[in-house]
């Protein structure tokens, strides 16, 4: 049985998630072999084998993990005993910071999906599609109580402010002049102003 924690305590899922992640984001997924994912995490192959069972599983969860993350988070938002305008509101900046927060996974993600198997990639689609389920969802239930605009379907709210997410690992910078929070405002209330009746 494979040891949960190695010399510095740090359990050794998350030192191999931990160091898949920096390499597939130096190097790409497919310039990264196994062996070096191991020596960075300073843990055996069985131990990866062990946890994850393949380097793709690996790919699989980098993506997943933040993604569980962000749904629990819109979840709360959603369900909170707020006016929908607040709820959406709080939803769209906090999907830009805990974005911004795993801005690596975020480009992994994009520029490696394809190399899952289609079950793989279907799973990853349709906890994405879930996620983007629940947030249309706020954007509809402002639509049907006036307080949103009806002049653009949900859908296309949806992509426009997911755009802008999904390439924030293109732009963003962290020694930049705009804070994690401060994009997650702009963007949030772009989105909001865009929905005003």
């Amino acid at each position: 049985m494979a040891r949960t924690t190695e010399g510095d305590g740090v359990p050794v899922p998350q030192r191999l998630l931990a160091a898949a992640t920096r390499l597939f984001a130096e190097r790409g997924y497919d310039r990264t072999s196994v062996q070096e994912i191991v020596e960075a995490a300073g843990v055996t192959k069985g131990a990866l084998y062990h946890y994850f069972g393949s380097k793709e599983d690996l790919l699989q969860e980098v993506y997943s993990r933040v993604l569980r993350l962000q749904q629990e988070r819109l979840d709360a938002f959603a369900d909170a005993d707020e006016p929908v305008e607040t709820r959406l509101r709080a939803a769209a900046a906090d999907v830009v910071v805990t974005t911004i927060e795993n801005l690596d996974d975020a480009a992994i993600f994009f520029r490696s999906m394809h190399h899952l198997s289609p079950e793989k990639n279907k799973r990853v689609r349709q906890e994405r599609r879930r996620y983007h389920e629940r947030f249309r969802a706020l954007v509809e239930e402002g639509q049907r109580g006036g307080v949103f605009s009806t002049a653009t379907p949900a859908d296309l709210v949806v992509d426009y402010h997911f755009g802008s997410v999904h390439h924030l690992s293109t732009w963003y910078r962290p020694d930049g002049t705009l804070t994690p929070q401060q994009v997650a405002d702009h963007l949030a209330d772009l989105l909001l102003r865009a929905l005003r009746p």
